[in-house]
């Protein structure tokens, strides 16, 4: 009987671990799943009707900027000249569009076309002192209408003038740094950036271009078929044709200034020696 006793106590007591562990499990899953169901509780609190969510919307890009035309083309309405630029209010189909360009003459009336502007807005004339809302900035215009006059041309080294058939004579400046016309081609290379004088006849002028006015002088050196007789000479003066004058500026070699005005040599910023 004792030993009966003795075998039962030790199996209560081995049984009452395994039973105080089972009775544990299913309360941790039960934790869990209450805490779970509390936090979809306030999860469903938190979250706000669709009604009372704020709209994203995205910025108006597109009317923030409206589509420029970098080919504008149409009939100058309004023109003006500054800082080496000409200026020109162009329309076409009641549309008005401002544009610039290397100065040109450029009267009203005539129709131009561009290609690859590129727009400059709330651009600020310090020339004209003016700012234009908007602006587009191009090459010379590939079109017009109404061609510039033959006096107001200048188109570079190519476009050198006639002088009527007649023969010019003119006698060589005075001075270390005088030259004649065709001195002055030939040695273009070693007198680029440098100061000369030189006499000629006036046989073509074009004025108030780009801010300047442009003279053709000849002195019957040269010939026009090597084209080393015809000097061009910018300057705020004007001789009139048929004047024999004597400037003194400075030889630039190659200068290019657009537009088609392009030389192979050309003396600058002219002065008339009285």
């Amino acid at each position: 009987m004792k030993r009966y006793s003795t075998i039962m106590s030790v199996l209560l007591t081995l049984a009452l671990p395994v039973a105080g562990h089972c009775a544990d499990a299913p309360k941790a899953p039960e934790k869990a799943d209450s805490s779970v169901e509390a936090s979809k509780d306030v999860k469903q609190k938190d979250v706000k009707p669709a009604e009372a969510q704020p709209k994203k919307t995205a910025a108006p890009a597109a009317a923030a900027a409206a589509p420029v035309n970098a080919n504008p083309a149409g009939k100058v309405v309004e023109t003006m000249n500054g800082g080496g630029y000409t200026y020109a209010n162009i329309e076409k189909d009641g549309k008005k569009t401002w544009v610039a360009f290397p100065a040109l003459e450029t009267r009203v009336g005539d129709t131009l076309s561009f290609t690859n502007c590129m727009e400059m807005p709330g651009f600020q004339s310090k020339a004209l002192n003016r700012k234009f809302d908007s602006i587009l900035f191009c090459g010379a215009p590939e079109v017009a209408a109404k061609p510039v006059a033959a006096k107001a041309k200048s188109p570079g080294s190519t476009g050198a003038a006639s002088a009527a058939g007649k023969s010019i004579k003119v006698e060589k400046a005075d001075g270390p740094n005088a030259y004649t016309v065709s001195e002055i081609f030939a040695k273009r290379g070693a007198l680029n950036g440098k100061q000369v004088v030189v006499s000629g006849e006036v046989v073509k002028v074009a004025s108030g271009i780009m801010n300047r006015n442009w003279i053709h002088l000849q002195d019957g050196t040269g010939s026009e078929k090597k084209k080393d007789h015809d000097l061009v000479v910018t300057s705020s003066e004007l001789p009139e044709v048929g004047q024999v004058v004597t400037f003194s500026g400075t030889i630039a070699k190659d200068k290019d200034f657009g537009g088609g005005y392009k030389y192979g040599v050309i003396l600058e910023k002219g002065s008339l020696k009285k």
